[in-house]
């Protein structure tokens, strides 16, 4: 009686052998599609993002010149309507206006304001975001790789920034930047910001201060990543085979520690919208009449009680789209670390 056996070579896996072949990244977003909560936040700010870009066609007369004009939005956020203010959903005006979600104290559509309004709240969000992604990546890698005394300089640095109360910081700058815009005019450099900033709206000094010191947790966890995996087998075999430091640090230690950093900055993408929202309720953000969440709320809040649309319109709104964040970032953590998932 003759027994076939199978060559070790070709024996066939286990199915979690099998498994583990596949890629990290794979891993991760199969983790994630799981998260029913996590794929819809997703998908709603991918129609958020769709919403800001093709609100109307300012891309498209940026590259053709032409004139812009609403898109996605029934009618320009600054076109008034006096004879119509304060008008309830659903009216329709003598010209053939239709308000959907009614008009504000100016006659100006709600909709088509809190849809423009999508523009600068993810424009702050996702520049914040990257401004802190990049300084505190780079900062917390030279810091951790670098020796002792020299992360201990760059930490004790980041440390003295934090006693600064960020938000009374951020509020004196925008103070500084309304002042030096109101004065208008200027030479050099001055003058070119102040054009950049009331061309884009008052949206331009409001990144530079967002993003100015919102890097610092960003380089204490870029840091703390890049020390747990320098002393690992890659970064030890990297050196002997005679790899130079700036070859580590950017092609082996880099793209380890990078998805950890995005998942984090992807949790506070939220905080930067409700910054935003918070400065243009103040009326230290965009300069009206800029669509705003933040300048919607505070120029009709007061009149909560008569007209709530105006209101609660761009407060849904902003409470939706923190909340997509938020959703999302906790599935991104969910998916990425190994740890959670019992790997």
């Amino acid at each position: 009686m003759t027994v076939e056996t199978t060559p070790p070579s070709v024996a066939r896996l286990p199915v979690e052998e099998a498994v583990s072949g596949r890629s990290p990244m794979s891993d991760a977003f199969r983790q994630l599609r799981k998260n029913r909560i996590a794929v819809v936040s997703g998908i709603f700010i991918i129609v958020l993002i769709f919403i800001a870009i093709f609100v109307d066609t300012a891309l498209f007369a940026f590259f053709t010149g032409a004139e812009t004009r609403p898109l996605i939005a029934p009618y320009h956020f600054a076109e008034v309507n006096f004879r119509y203010n304060n008008a309830p959903p659903l009216t329709t005006t003598d010209d053939g206006k239709f308000f959907l979600l009614g008009a504000d104290y100016l006659g100006r559509d709600v909709l088509s304001r809190t849809l423009y309004g999508t523009r600068v709240s993810l424009a702050v969000a996702f520049v914040a975001a990257t401004v802190s992604l990049i300084i505190g990546v780079v900062y917390g890698l030279i810091s951790g790789y670098s020796s002792t005394r020299v992360d201990n300089i760059m930490m004790r640095f980041v440390d003295f920034l934090y006693g600064f109360p960020i938000i009374i910081f951020i509020i004196l700058m925008q103070v500084y930047f309304k002042a030096l815009s109101r004065r208008g005019g200027g030479e050099g450099i001055a003058g070119a910001l102040i054009g950049i900033d009331n061309a884009m709206g008052g949206v331009f000094f409001l990144f530079i201060a967002i993003g100015l010191l919102n890097w610092l947790g960003m380089a204490r966890i870029a840091r703390g990543q890049t020390l747990s995996y320098k002393e690992k087998e890659f970064v030890e075999a990297a050196q002997a085979v005679g790899a130079n430091d700036q070859r580590i640090v950017f092609r082996h230690l880099l793209p380890n520690i990078l998805g950890p950093c995005i998942v984090y900055e992807t949790l506070q993408i939220p905080a930067y919208i409700f910054l935003e929202a918070f400065l243009s309720f103040i009326g230290l953000g965009v300069n009206p009449p800029t669509a705003s969440w933040g300048i919607m709320i505070s120029e009709t809040y007061q009149g909560m009680r008569v007209v709530p649309h105006s209101v609660f319109v761009p407060a849904a709104a902003l409470v939706l789209t923190t909340l997509a964040f938020n959703f999302l970032g906790d599935g991104l953590r969910d998916a990425f670390d190994t740890r959670l998932r019992g790997e």
